[in-house]
């Protein structure tokens, strides 16, 4: 067994500190009675009660919930295709300017996205009425949009990656295009497809530029919530939200690592 210098072990520590102590003062400071979070007034559970109750925080999660599963969605079917048309369609006019208008959101900063993405939806308004007023619908497309990008970069690579000539087998043997599809080449995309997804998912959720933007009176995500609620100064309640996040983010882990497990043996 070899042995490990100080040097490293401390570096170690001290990325492992860097990271996860906040994260655990977070969640200690959650506990605390007092509505100073710099002052410890004892043990408490009250600022969960509280949050239980607190119809800003629950509509704003609700709101993104549904959005980062609704944009997650388009982006995946919309990314798919488009990861189909780089890989399948080899020569076509205006492949070099698709490729890079497909990347371009990598790149872009936010506020430039969030402030073109508003000009185009106030400019649509006006034209044929849609849509109307700025809501739901305005910030799922703006977060399909940005995440467009990363499932056509995630598909792109595995499908890359699989053999064409399973999916020509099929048809050799009767199916049509669209059912060996189906049958042959979705399959082998599935992991691909599941990261497209989540991936888009946590970028719904973690939005704040884009989504200040483009959205109105009555459509707050939770993001957005916590930004203007932190203005006025921390409040517990908001330490005890970050620590049910990563609770919920933490279980999640640890029951895809598990089914991992089993799957290896």
């Amino acid at each position: 067994m070899t042995r490990r210098s100080p040097f490293v072990v401390g570096m170690l520590a001290f990325g492992y500190a860097f990271l996860y102590l906040p994260i655990a003062l977070l969640m200690v400071w959650s506990f605390n009675d007092s509505r100073l979070v710099s002052v410890w007034g004892g043990f408490s559970t009250r600022w969960y009660a509280q949050l239980a109750h607190d119809t800003r925080f629950l509509d704003a999660a609700w709101l993104s919930l549904r959005v980062a599963a609704a944009s997650a969605s388009l982006a995946l079917v919309l990314g798919t295709c488009a990861a189909l048309a780089l890989v399948r369609v080899r020569r076509f006019r205006g492949r070099t300017l698709f490729a890079l208008l497909i990347a371009a959101p990598l790149v872009m900063p936010d506020v430039i996205m969030g402030l073109a993405l508003l000009l185009m939806f106030v400019a649509l308004e006006q034209a044929i009425g849609w849509p109307d007023g700025r809501g739901f619908l305005t910030i799922t497309l703006a977060h399909a949009t940005i995440a467009l990008c990363y499932v056509t970069v995630v598909v792109r690579a595995r499908l890359a990656q699989t053999d064409p000539s399973l999916e020509e087998a099929a048809q050799d043997l009767g199916a049509p295009p669209a059912k060996a599809f189906v049958l042959v080449t979705l399959p082998l995309l599935a992991p691909a497809l599941a990261a497209g997804w989540l991936l888009a998912f946590t970028l719904s959720l973690d939005d704040v530029v884009v989504a200040q933007f483009v959205s109105g009176p009555g459509a707050t995500t939770l993001p957005i919530q916590v930004m203007s609620s932190v203005r006025l100064g921390v409040s517990p309640e908001i330490n005890a939200l970050g620590t049910v996040i990563i609770l919920v983010v933490g279980a999640g882990i640890a029951v895809a690592w598990r089914l991992l497990e089993r799957r290896g043996r």
